[in-house]
């Protein structure tokens, strides 16, 4: 077979970080090429450049044996790449043929006037659709069809320019099982009619049901390329992690306290998000969710929180239902919340250090109102000596610091509310490995005084690392629960993608 795109000591660099280290690799021309690779590997970093999003810092690449250079998404676009987003591109209140020909719907002039051309515009959609083997009305308005329906008229959308390399990002993140199993009848009948796709997903299930080969990447390196049919999961979850067989987890008293829980939820549901969702959290217990993006850790915890409305359900805080929680109630009964954007929510980046401290303690520190720096420098002082946040002066803005050190503001924030509990949202995202650990210490620290944490990490290693107890949310829904001494790092990817 002969190649379609081929890449050569691909390498892409941002300031001290290598996504991509010289990626060498051929994708054969009417083949269907799985990416696959956990959060940080790079597969992101290649498609963006196959796309022209990016622009590599070293290497070279072809397409169709020619040199192939692309400053530009447009570049890309102009030699037959075209990508197939995770999030729906289309107007829902347009037709199937206004979708696919957004743009550049054929135009009749007649009388000196120039107006669309229904019929034809209808015609050609009709022919698209007969060909990719879709049943699909082309005057159907987007919004009366299926999330399924509509990911495959994304396609049609796609193949109407020809494409000589179709990119798939997450196709099936939104789709139930049922829409599954169309958009892979639609895949295999592009593949039979020479189409050639890379196909990126984190549901290692789909690998043997679609893909023809599977490239891995971690860390920026290029693991492997293996043909799926003389390869097995097992093989492709041990490329993706390495050598991290079974996580180290320290000896710890606090979380195997089984006293009465401190935090309970049952049959939580938020349409959309999650539903009929029931766990316990016990004091001084470190609890795990983990998940695949889209499992709806992060809507769970915000709607514990109240950050977001839930729809039905109990929430029970050391013994107490609350039935309308907002942030401002569940911090005055002793929760505490580190987000997962904290750039953007959970710090002020041109507020001084001190400031960022001090602000989800405002009630506490000025009870009648009046808000001095002096009643607030003590809990300032306390956590940057106890969290050894490194700092010129409080003074200083704290979009100066590291995001290690900015992450530890954002922790001792909350912990100078004093909580019972605290939800870790992605709290290592981008920091580097010793500002990881660090900030792991500071979570076992705060267990063994006794405080409840619910930590939640797309990288699913820290959960085997850090937990005392791990939940598994898939699609929205609790499915199970590890034990991290029992589990590797296998057993939880699996678990996360196919459930129990």
């Amino acid at each position: 077979m002969t190649a379609v795109i081929e890449t050569r000591e691909l390498s892409k660099i941002y300031g001290n970080v290598v996504a991509l280290d010289g990626f060498t690799h051929m994708f054969e021309r009417s083949r269907i090429h799985a990416l696959m690779g956990k959060n940080g590997s790079g597969k992101s970093t290649l498609v963006k450049m196959l796309s022209g999003v990016v622009q590599p810092t070293a290497g070279a690449m072809s397409l169709n044996g020619q040199d192939a250079t692309f400053k530009s998404p447009r570049d890309a676009f102009d030699a037959n790449i075209v990508t197939v987003h995770q999030e729906l591109s289309l107007v829902p209140e347009l037709s199937v043929a206004e979708n696919i020909f957004l743009g550049r719907l054929p135009k009749t002039t007649s009388f000196g006037l120039t107006r669309i051309d229904w019929t034809s515009a209808h015609r050609k959609t009709a022919d698209l659709l007969d060909r990719m083997g879709l049943d699909i009305d082309p005057a159907a308005r987007i919004k009366t069809l299926s999330v399924g329906q509509q990911q495959t008229i994304e396609i049609a959308k796609a193949m109407s320019f020809d494409p000589a390399l179709l990119l798939l990002d997450e196709p099936t993140s939104a789709l139930a099982s049922r829409e599954v199993e169309m958009l892979f009848a639609l895949l295999r009948t592009l593949k039979d009619r020479g189409v050639t796709m890379m196909y990126i997903s984190h549901r290692l299930s789909e690998l043997s049901e679609i893909a023809d080969t599977v490239t891995v990447l971690r860390d920026g390196h290029h693991i492997a390329s293996v043909e799926m049919a003389q390869s097995s999961n097992q093989e492709i979850v041990g490329m993706m992690f390495g050598d991290v067989a079974r996580a180290k987890r320290p000896a710890r008293t606090a979380g195997s306290s089984r006293r009465e829980p401190i935090l309970s939820v049952r049959n939580l549901t938020r349409e959309h998000a999650f539903e009929n969702v029931s766990f316990d959290l016990h004091p001084g217990e470190v609890l795990g969710i983990a998940g695949m993006l889209g499992a709806g850790r992060t809507e769970l915890l915000r709607g514990i929180f109240g950050a977001d409305p839930v729809d039905s359900g109990e929430i029970i805080v050391d013994g107490r239902k609350v039935d309308h929680p907002d942030p401002r109630l569940m911090t005055a009964l002793g929760l505490g919340y580190t987000p997962e954007n904290r750039k953007e929510v959970g710090l002020v980046q041109d507020h001084s250090i001190h400031s960022n401290l001090s602000m989800a303690s405002l009630r506490r520190n000025a009870p009648k109102g009046l808000i001095t720096k002096s009643a607030e420098k003590p809990g300032v002082r306390k956590q940057v000596e106890q969290l050894h946040i490194k700092i010129g002066g409080p003074d200083d803005p704290v979009s100066s610091l590291s995001g290690g050190n900015q992450q530890k503001v954002v922790i001792g924030n909350w912990l100078n509310t004093h909580p019972k509990i605290m939800f870790f949202d992605e709290p290592s995202r981008g920091v580097d490995v010793h500002a990881k650990q660090q900030i792991f210490q500071i979570i076992w620290e705060q267990a063994e005084k006794g405080l409840s944490s619910i930590f939640v990490s797309t990288e699913l290693e820290e959960l085997l690392d850090v937990c005392d107890r791990i939940l598994v949310m898939k699609d929205g829904r609790m499915v199970g629960e590890l034990d991290p001494a029992d589990t590797d790092l296998t057993e939880l990817y699996a678990a996360c993608m196919e459930g129990f």
